[in-house]
């Protein structure tokens, strides 16, 4: 008995779909593993400052406090170095993520693509532009957020555990260290994402695109330190002469009280200062305390993502522009269809 002719295997129904977010990932395989990389090398050295280097650390000040002055009396000074160094690379690490992610946005992710023509091509095969830059977007924009909102939680946890314990630890709102703590650079990081975008949309150059998405980054995170005192409501001190201002925590601003409890700013005095003061009773100070955390933290990230999300807005714009209405692109052409089987015919 001999086996019935069969014709050729049906192709299956995924067969010649494309597989855009697989192209991203395998196009960009260099910067994934460098991601990976810096997320690690964070995690490891945050966990260390979480445990390890923390204790060593608050040991040493207990020790340093103990002495006193005292003669013969030793600490580990190596130890509160060693806990200084490491937090303060890691904070400036995880505040520089934004513009190493708007970077690598405007120049490989879409600059490069754009000047070599390889996004072109990929526009016409069987992907549409829109359908391109949506890959673009949501693949690292799931990548970026996913690793620095680790890095974020880690860094406040190696924060925390400093805090009370080890001297030379940071304030709450120090700069660098208020960022690194929570959502904000989370929030940076894809707004620089999305200013690469746009960049190497309209400048469709490499160096340029990563240049200008760099820069718009760096504005937006100073408009961002310039607006966060701002974003809530802050409380006001008032202090006697003999004290001086200055609340426990982030500066807002400060002046004098006069006899009839008006507050005023501080006089410029360059020549008679007892004259200039005469007239006070008091300082004033506004300031945020370690409780406006959260609230500075939530507010100041959500308007980043809004920027960031005018940015995305921004940037399909300009993808329209350049292509024209971003419809679905037709399918290759010109591939002979397969025979059917023998028989098949009625």
């Amino acid at each position: 008995m001999t086996a019935a002719p069969t014709g050729p295997a049906a192709p299956r129904p995924d067969a010649g779909k494309p597989a855009p977010a697989r192209w991203v990932l395998r196009l960009h395989r260099p910067a994934l593993y460098g991601w990976a990389g810096l997320v690690l090398a964070l995690t490891v050295s945050l966990l260390a400052l979480r445990g390890p280097l923390a204790d060593a650390a608050a040991e040493g000040w207990r020790r340093y406090d103990a002495c006193a002055g005292a003669l013969n009396c030793s600490y580990d000074q190596d130890a509160i170095l060693r806990y200084k160094d490491l937090y303060n690379y890691a904070t400036l690490t995880l505040n520089a993520l934004p513009f190493l992610v708007a970077a690598w946005a405007g120049g490989a992710l879409v600059g490069r693509e754009l000047e070599s023509g390889t996004a072109r091509l990929a526009w016409t095969q069987s992907t549409s532009p829109a359908r391109w830059l949506a890959v673009r977007l949501a693949v690292p924009a799931l990548l970026v957020a996913a690793g620095t909102g680790l890095l974020c939680w880690l860094h406040h946890l190696a924060w925390t555990a400093g805090r009370g314990r080890v001297d030379s630890a940071k304030d709450w709102y120090d700069r660098f260290t208020f960022h690194a703590d929570g959502p904000t650079v989370l929030a940076l990081a894809l707004a620089g994402l999305a200013a690469g975008t746009l960049s190497g949309l309209l400048l469709r150059r490499t160096l340029p695109a990563l240049v200008v998405a760099t820069v718009v980054t760096g504005a937006l995170r100073g408009a961002t330190e310039l607006a966060l005192p701002h974003l809530w409501p802050a409380v006001t001190a008032v202090s006697p002469m003999n004290q001086g201002a200055g609340g426990p925590g982030l500066h807002v601003d400060e002046g004098m009280v006069t006899r009839s409890g008006a507050h005023v700013p501080i006089p410029d005095c360059r020549t008679d200062c007892r004259a200039a003061y005469a007239g006070f009773v008091g300082h004033w100070d506004t300031y945020h305390p370690y409780s406006h955390f959260w609230p500075l933290q939530l507010t100041t990230g959500a308007l980043v993502l809004a920027v960031a999300g005018l940015l995305v807005l921004g940037s399909f714009l300009a993808l329209r522009r350049l292509t024209g209405p971003l419809r679905t692109a037709p399918a290759a052409t010109g591939t002979p269809s397969a025979p059917a089987p023998a028989g098949a015919a009625a």
